[in-house]
């Protein structure tokens, strides 16, 4: 008698992975057609490792860790990288007629019958992670044959030539698989760094550079000038920084990135900020506020009119968050219009200008034209200067909610930064409604995560905060964390609503402990305060907060 296979649903809750509750929010708004693993990947609410391991219990086959697997690299000509890529899946090893075959979903009937076929071998599969699998892929399919005639010292090609444009040549290849390299390791940034005798190529990952790889030196022109083409730039000149925009598919994917070229001694240093247009985050719910910071945050932005900063050093999520707010308050009835340098993530229904220096438009004139557009809510990209700080006070004064950032350390030195930009203390305490600080910190990796007890030192960083501490959560390293212990990160917060009695010491100039001490009196979680709470929660460790929250 066949035994009867439970369903994943119920297995994911047996083994205490999900709740119930998880389990009926994922299968109510999952789309027509996606899997019930995938859309309970999407919401964060299993890791791609305990999916594997309880399909591997449903479905009795096999799982695979790619990560110090010994492939067989003579198999790899009988899958090509586009389909390897397109489904997901690698050839491992061949024995007696049958191929063994690592795939990131074995209920593709059509994929192996499909593999049957063209290699005239029976199919036998294992399962294993996308990430693994993509990352094996770009591993293994490496394109470096095509470069061997590229990359001998003696191919000086100093002047780019009509290569930098044909989609098989090296460069392009090259550019390509960087590219693709990056997506994989779930890089934010990459940075092509010319140095006197090579060129490093560094991506950074959950906020951390590493290097990826280092090319010869003579490389730099064609490398330098292919980017340059993709971003619309000139490629004549190098004596002044320019930016620029790549859209382009890797992968399946649509991406967009920001380039950023900047003249050095050895040459152009070029970073490509990515933009994944897929994983952008849009629900304030996701963003790791805790219960009290999100009930004061969506408080602020409920309201008619004020100022609601967000503050932070550059690529501490500033504007994610944002974003996400726009999101939230984007309904039919209200007219939204952003001005931003540049617009990052592209929002239907709202009205994104992208500032242009060279014809005069600054956030300043920008903002003047807007408020003849009956707005309800603006959002300034950032306030850099004193006119466009005045603009967005007097717009929140006369019956507009405005959004903006800036780049301060917490959210009382933005009063402080306001004030010292040349602004009346008297329209900065009338019109800022909110502030809110934060920073991203890396999350301890799901797959390799473990408890110890708390050091003395810890016990005493949160004693000193009124909070205790006995058991903490760290990660061993494993291949889906790359080794470190991290994947992933959450922001941490500090939400402070600018009250009567903050308003009121604001005006009379009163000394910054004086307003700290107000604020802290308010019940104002700060910003290492938040991040010890998810320490305790098991998300982060406390070396994190400290990297990026001072103790005072």
């Amino acid at each position: 008698m066949r035994k009867q296979r439970k369903r994943l649903g119920d297995l994911l809750v047996e083994s205490g992975l999900i709740t119930e509750e998880q389990l009926q929010t994922a299968l109510k708004e999952k789309s027509d057609g996606q899997k019930l693993g995938d859309a309970l990947l999407q919401r964060g609410y299993i890791t791609e490792q305990q999916l594997i391991e309880v399909l591997e219990f449903q479905l009795g086959i096999p799982h695979v860790s790619l990560y110090r697997y010994p492939i067989d690299t003579k198999l790899l000509s009988l899958i090509s990288k586009e389909t390897a890529k397109k489904n997901l899946i690698i050839p491992l090893k061949k024995e007696d007629g049958r191929l063994f075959v690592a795939m990131a979903d074995p209920m593709d009937y059509y994929t192996i019958e499909d593999l049957r076929l063209s290699t005239g071998f029976q199919i036998d599969t294992a399962i294993a992670t996308k990430d693994d699998i993509v990352r094996a892929v770009n591993k293994y399919y490496d394109i470096e044959d095509a470069f061997e005639e590229f990359l001998a010292p003696d191919a000086k090609d100093e002047t780019p030539s009509p290569q930098i444009v044909e989609e098989d040549s090296p460069v392009v290849k090259l550019v390509n698989q960087l590219l693709s390299n990056a997506l994989a390791e779930k890089a934010s940034d990459v940075h092509i760094d010319p140095q006197e005798t090579k060129i490093v190529v560094r991506f950074r990952v959950d906020g951390q550079l590493q290097t990826e790889r280092q090319l010869p030196k003579h490389m730099q022109n064609m490398l330098t000038a292919r980017i340059k083409i993709l971003a619309n730039l000139d490629i004549t000149e190098h004596r002044i920084p320019q930016d620029g925009r790549i859209k382009m598919n890797i992968d399946f994917r649509p991406i967009d990135m920001r380039v950023s070229t900047l003249p050095t001694i050895y040459g152009e240093k070029i970073v490509m900020r990515i933009l994944d247009l897929s994983s952008s985050l849009n629900d304030l719910n996701q963003l790791g506020f805790n219960k009290v910071n999100l009930k004061r945050f969506e408080e602020m932005i409920v309201r008619p009119n004020g100022i609601v900063l967000i503050t932070g050093p550059t690529g501490s999520g500033k504007s994610s968050t944002l974003y996400a707010a726009l999101n939230k308050l984007n309904q039919e009835e209200v007219n939204i219009i952003t001005v931003e340098d540049p617009v990052e993530y592209q929002l239907e229904g709202i009205n994104q200008i992208q500032v242009n220096s060279n014809v005069g438009l600054t956030f300043a004139a920008g903002l003047r034209s807007i408020l003849r557009q009956d707005p309800n809510v603006i959002m300034v990209g950032e306030i850099r200067d004193k006119e466009t700080a005045e603009v967005a006070i007097r717009a929140s004064l006369t019956g507009h909610l405005v959004l903006s950032t800036l780049h301060t350390n917490d959210s009382l030195s933005s009063i402080t930064r306001l004030i010292d930009m040349g602004v009346e203390t008297f329209l900065v305490a009338s019109s800022v409604t909110g502030i809110i600080a934060q920073r991203l910190v890396r999350r301890v990796c799901r797959d390799c995560a473990y408890e110890e007890t708390a050091s003395k030192r810890e016990v005493d960083i949160f004693a000193k905060r009124g909070l205790r501490i006995e058991k903490v959560v760290r990660g061993r390293g494993c291949a889906s964390c790359n080794m470190s212990g991290y994947k992933g990160r959450v922001a941490i917060h500090e939400v402070l609503t600018v009250t009567e009695e903050l308003k009121r010491m604001i005006v009379n100039e009163e000394p910054f402990s004086k307003l700290k001490e107000t604020a802290r009196k308010q019940k104002t979680i700060f910003l290492l305060d938040d991040g010890l709470l998810k320490v305790k929660q098991g998300l982060t460790t406390t070396e994190e907060v400290l990297r990026v929250a001072l103790m005072e």
